[in-house]
């Protein structure tokens, strides 16, 4: 398992396809007071050296010791949404619409997604001023998944998904 900090000084992939702009002490406070929560401190480590945006391949991938509909043996994390609103891409921001919209439980802050499939801060345990957990939610099929018991646990959990037991790795669940 990786140390945060290792993980941290070489998160971000290639590109800025996906990132906010920079993370300013307003921009923080205002989606805080917008998603009703306290971020983690580690998370905003990460999106003050980047603000959102593509995942090093060396770390796009959470381990699990089940199957979900992505893989027999993790979960994704092609890329992290930040906080803000460039180009009508997605942020940490647009939670409330896409929980709404995805039927998903209350208190989460999506991290990452792409509709069928989300990996949130889950703030139902701890309320809006706690650690969050991460969690894996399968809309599709209204299945969960705790991944981690916080964000920094979360981060030294990931691996490169090509390290991984070889499966069906295009988003289709594995055939056997």
């Amino acid at each position: 398992m990786a140390r945060f900090d290792e993980v941290k000084a070489t998160f971000w992939g290639e590109g800025r396809y996906g990132a906010q702009p920079s993370l300013t002490d307003a921009a923080l406070q205002d989606a805080e007071l917008r998603l009703g929560v306290r971020l983690p401190a580690s998370l905003l480590e990460m999106l003050r050296m980047r603000n959102g945006g593509a995942v090093a391949e060396q770390w796009n991938a959470f381990p699990t010791d089940v199957p979900t509909s992505w893989s027999e043996s993790h979960v994704p994390l092609d890329d992290m949404m930040g906080i803000g609103r460039r180009n009508g891409q997605l942020s940490l921001l647009d939670t409330a619409y896409l929980v709404g919209e995805w039927g998903l439980p209350s208190l989460l802050v999506l991290l990452t997604g792409e509709g069928h499939w989300w990996i949130a801060l889950d703030y139902r345990r701890c309320g809006r001023q706690g650690e969050p957990s991460v969690t894996w939610f399968d809309a599709d099929d209204g299945t969960e998944l705790p991944l981690a018991a916080d964000f920094r646990a979360f981060v030294e959990g990931l691996v490169a998904a090509e390290s991984l037991d070889s499966d069906d790795r295009d988003g289709n669940p594995p055939t056997s």
